[in-house]
């Protein structure tokens, strides 16, 4: 006949194996869910992220050729030689503003079509060397059939089509450089009169998509929906063909946002956007990679459990009584991990088997609340500079817009932001890794300069800083000292990419007069860019 103590031994025992089984099971459940659902958030950050840049992009494309089109409509007086002549000059001055002010601009061009007049061409500017544009001889249009659209497609297809279009990447005419271009036809009392159009590099779009990166094998790709690969970080697409052109998942041709395929052999798990030019952004990774993470969890949950039932099936034949209390702390805490919750009281301390679960406990929950911690502290930091990025300071402005909802008069900050001038210059002349070195040093300067502030990347060549409590108060001793530490660095430096010219522009935040977080730093970018067109020789043109 069993005794009490074995029965209260066994019936402990089964409870333990049975509670930590549960806890087990639960918490093997709860991650896998969580590091899935983690991942997928990761995935479609990280694709709006660069959908907003991308689009940001194209959009300040898109609206200056649209202003051009229409300032062209709205000064042509007739179709004659002369009219056509005096509307030209109108014209050269208008885009060159409005291409002046456009980033990343290779090309823009104002084309008349030769059936409207045979003397009156157009125009075409070009911007090859960074250093401002200069007037190209103009491509004969009567030398090619112009219902032929696959020729001169900048002129041809938006004839064709008869409205605005974002054309696919193409090489230029006459310049052999690959490009994407934004034509929008001209009309005159619905007679077609030509085309304008600005073609931005290829190469800048690229460096915003190879930017974004995910674990260690993930990347960022442009296709569209019926598979055709515009760019990819890989594969030279420039040199592919139709027949050699490596045909796209049909996961990735589908209306879902995210999609499981095989690539290559290798499973993968992939995000995708459309961007506003028709093209669709993919940030696609390994699954291996995106589950590696809680697989490694869920088997140091397993192997703790078995511990933890070995160590707590010879404990309770010893001290059955002892153990009930701590087992009961333990169990809850358990409970308390598993819901997500880490502030949890173990007091247990004794050096004994029970006392070795515990801390192991312990650290086990610390390990995974700093590995998620790590995570989430990762999707916020940029990669190239280490500072915040983009989608850190869109939650700061968030959260100091609750500050100017709840209490708007004692609200006090002021935000900085900062453009890296001569970026494209320097990845032209020496490289993209000249560029990096750069943009580490401008990174390094605002961030001495303002170091007890939040510093951004809010975009390949831009950085915000947000100036608050004792650095709002010291505002003006911290902008001169941030002019002080480039002025350092610049004289230090030995070689063109290590100096660094940086345009700036500061806002504080007026109750009376800003409604909005966007308000204040919208009025900071403007007065950088009067800062930035002051350095670059064009604070006449702006002010005019």
């Amino acid at each position: 006949m069993r005794s009490f103590r074995t029965k209260f031994t066994l019936l402990t025992v089964c409870v333990v194996i049975f509670s930590l089984s549960i806890v087990s099971a639960t918490s093997v459940i709860f991650i896998r869910n969580n590091e899935h659902s983690k991942s997928d958030q990761l995935l479609l950050l990280l694709c709006e992220t660069g959908e907003k840049n991308l689009n940001y992009y194209f959009n300040s494309v898109q609206k200056s050729v649209e202003k051009v089109a229409a300032y062209a409509e709205a000064d042509l007086e007739g179709t004659d030689d002369k009219s056509l002549t005096v509307h030209m000059n109108h014209m050269e001055e208008y885009f060159d503003k409005m291409a002046s002010k456009t980033n990343g601009v290779l090309t823009y061009y104002y084309r008349i079509d030769p059936e409207v007049s045979s003397k009156v061409k157009g125009f075409w500017y070009t911007n090859l060397d960074g250093e401002g544009f200069v007037e190209h001889k103009v491509t004969d249009i009567t030398l090619y059939d112009t219902s032929d659209t696959s020729k001169l497609v900048w002129f041809t297809v938006p004839k064709h089509e008869g409205e605005a279009i974002w054309l696919p990447p193409y090489i230029t005419d006459n310049l052999n450089k690959r490009v994407i271009s934004y034509n929008v036809p001209i009309y005159y009392q619905g007679e077609f009169i030509g085309v304008a159009g600005i073609e931005i590099d290829y190469s800048i779009m690229a460096e915003q998509i190879d930017s974004i990166r995910l674990y260690s094998n993930g990347y960022a790709f442009l296709s569209d929906a019926e598979g055709n690969l515009f760019y990819h970080p890989h594969i030279d697409v420039a040199k592919l063909t139709p027949e050699t052109m490596p045909e796209i998942p049909e996961g990735l041709k589908s209306d879902s946002t995210f999609t499981e395929y095989t690539f290559n052999g290798t499973e993968k798990v992939g995000a995708w956007l459309a961007l506003s030019n028709g093209m669709r952004l993919v940030v696609s990774t390994p699954v291996s990679e995106t589950e590696g993470n809680w697989q490694r969890l869920i088997l140091n949950i397993i192997i703790v459990a078995l511990e933890v039932l070995l160590v707590s099936s010879v404990f309770t034949l010893i001290y059955t009584r002892r153990i009930t209390k701590p087992l009961k702390q333990l169990t809850k805490a358990a409970q308390l991990v598993d819901a997500g919750n880490y502030d949890y009281e173990l007091t247990y301390d004794k050096q004994d088997e029970l006392g070795t679960l515990t801390n192991t406990f312990k650290k086990l929950a610390n390990n995974m609340k700093e590995h998620i911690s790590d995570l989430s502290s990762k999707v916020f930091v940029d990669a190239l500079t280490s500072v915040s990025n983009k989608a850190a300071y869109a939650n700061e402005c968030a959260e100091l817009q609750k500050q100017i909802d709840d209490r708007p008069v004692q609200t006090k900050f002021a935000i900085g932001i900062f453009d890296c001038n001569q970026l494209k210059m320097i990845n032209d002349k020496y490289g993209h890794d000249k560029g990096d070195i750069y943009l580490k040093n401008a990174s390094k300067a605002i961030s001495t300069a303002f170091k007890d502030c939040p510093v951004f990347r809010v975009g390949g060549d831009e950085f915000a800083v947000i100036l608050t409590d004792d650095s709002y108060l010291n505002r003006e001793i911290l902008i001169n000292r941030f002019y002080s530490v480039s002025a350092r660095i610049n004289a230090t430096a030995d070689t063109q990419w290590e100096q660094i010219n940086i345009a700036a522009g500061f806002s504080e935040y007026d109750p009376d007069n800003d409604h909005t977080v966007e308000d204040v730093a919208r009025r900071a970018d403007k007065r950088m860019y009067e800062n930035k067109l002051r350095q670059s020789g064009f604070a006449d043109e702006f002010t005019n």
